[in-house]
């Protein structure tokens, strides 16, 4: 059996649905109790609470913050678990993010692989309110260019790791298939929905203020210090995603044309 923790995000939902669909026993836990497609066991709970009897393998997601796993993956190699694939972040190999969480997962005992996406094509999804309600994108950085990937490429790397062998010790730097800029988005998904979408300039503290609503002043820092002064490296295209899919990642603007309700 497979167990995906974090099984409502949007990494974990997909790759929920890939896995089933593909045959799978899962366990989807979350925090929160939602529907999940027929033949998947939901369990509500959190990390704390993980009961790992009769799984093979682990998806973790860890939400809000880089934190030791070594309780955690302990319990779960002792009942008999496997392989843990662990979504982490680009920023740990860009230096911005602390390494804490993928050190436990290296020094676990586990077959490991480690999943670092860069910035998700999802994180627009916070401009839906004002593009249905004045066809207006407000963003920092407006010009500067970076690959952001789609959760469901995301996803579905992570279900390539649980089910298939030639994962172990790996980290994958997952990135869409371009640069793409803030602007270049709003146009996006003005194409998408069918209207022009108006990109209006934010200053860094004017996002930095609009981003203290829902994270650490710590967290906020760094996403702006990526967005808006991101390394080189932050901004290449990774090979990984079409290395392990057998094809290129999806491009911005399939992702805005699926999700063009959202923003309706």
């Amino acid at each position: 059996m497979i167990m995906v923790v974090g099984a409502t995000g949007n990494v974990g939902a997909p790759l929920v649905r890939m896995l089933a669909e593909a045959g799978e026993e899962v366990t989807a836990v979350s925090r929160r109790i939602t529907a999940a497609p027929p033949g998947v066991v939901v369990r509500q709970g959190d990390l704390a609470t993980l009961d790992f009897e009769g799984v093979s393998a682990v998806f973790l997601m860890v939400s809000g913050a880089f934190v030791p796993l070594d309780d955690v993956l302990a319990r779960a190699a002792a009942a008999g678990v496997r392989k843990v694939v662990a979504l982490s972040s680009q920023g740990v190999a860009t230096g911005r993010h602390p390494a804490v969480l993928e050190d436990s997962v290296r020094r676990s005992g586990l077959e490991w692989t480690l999943l670092r996406p860069g910035a998700f094509a999802s994180n627009t999804l916070q401009w839906a309110e004002s593009v249905r309600s004045a066809r207006e994108v407000v963003a920092p950085f407006a010009d500067v260019a970076l690959p952001v990937v789609d959760p469901e490429d995301i996803a579905a790397v992570a279900a390539a790791a649980l089910r298939e062998d030639g994962h172990a010790g790996q980290a994958y730097t997952l990135t869409g298939p371009a640069p793409i800029t803030p602007r270049e988005q709003a146009a996006a998904i003005g194409a998408a929905v069918g209207e022009p979408v108006r990109f209006t300039s934010q200053t860094r503290e004017e996002a930095r203020a609009m981003l203290l609503g829902f994270m650490p002043a710590e967290v906020a820092d760094v996403t702006l210090d990526i967005l808006g002064a991101p390394t080189p490296a932050e901004q290449q295209v990774s090979p990984d995603v079409a290395r392990v899919l057998g094809r290129p990642p999806k491009p911005f603007a399939e992702w805005a044309a699926l999700l063009a309700g959202a923003f309706k």
